[in-house]
């Protein structure tokens, strides 16, 4: 019988594998509808294409963990109602530009509380807000390790390398060993 250790390890492999080709596919397709654009003078687009590879890490890592957790469905949700709110936004930006009126701004009474330890944490895990403080912590110790897998992933030469010089490169070599580990 194998050990809470050896099973552990063998399912954050099987994550690690997942995320790899996932943000892979993603990368490539990224690479395929070609809104780079072939310069990388513009810091305009370059500051859109590493939000746009953040993004895809993010799906990815969520969409590897699978619906099973509170804080990859939140994470999903969010990216996905995120492309069409900008969508609606951009075109009410247009359509506020023509019609520019002039607001009156009525002052607020604003009470303000220092939030707790575990309102903060509740900010920074996908999800939080809605779960009590037993699954907050469970969530968050388990987002905690899917992105130290994310970074590790991200960092090891031997999975994945990126380079946003020319354009971009692919190399996906999944681990066999457990050599990376």
């Amino acid at each position: 019988m194998a050990s809470k250790h050896v099973i552990a390890t063998r399912h954050t492999k099987s994550i690690k594998n997942r995320f790899a080709s996932r943000f892979l596919r993603s990368l490539l397709r990224m690479k395929r509808s070609d809104r780079f654009g072939g310069s990388r003078s513009n810091e305009g687009v370059r500051k859109r294409s590493t939000h746009r590879i953040k993004m895809a890490a993010y799906a990815s890592m969520a969409r590897a963990v699978g619906p099973s957790r509170t804080w990859s469905r939140a994470l999903l949700f969010k990216l996905r109602n995120r492309a069409r709110i900008q969508g609606v936004l951009r075109k009410r930006c247009l359509v506020s530009k023509k019609n520019k009126k002039k607001r009156v701004v009525r002052n607020k009474v604003i009470i303000s509380r220092e939030p707790s330890r575990t309102d903060t944490l509740r900010k920074l895990v996908p999800g939080g807000d809605s779960m009590d403080i037993c699954c907050l912590l469970e969530e968050t110790a388990h987002y905690i390790k899917c992105l130290a897998t994310q970074v590790k992933v991200m960092q090891s030469g031997n999975i994945i390398r990126v380079t946003l010089d020319m354009g971009l490169t692919y190399q996906f070599t999944p681990s066999i060993r457990g050599s990376d580990e």
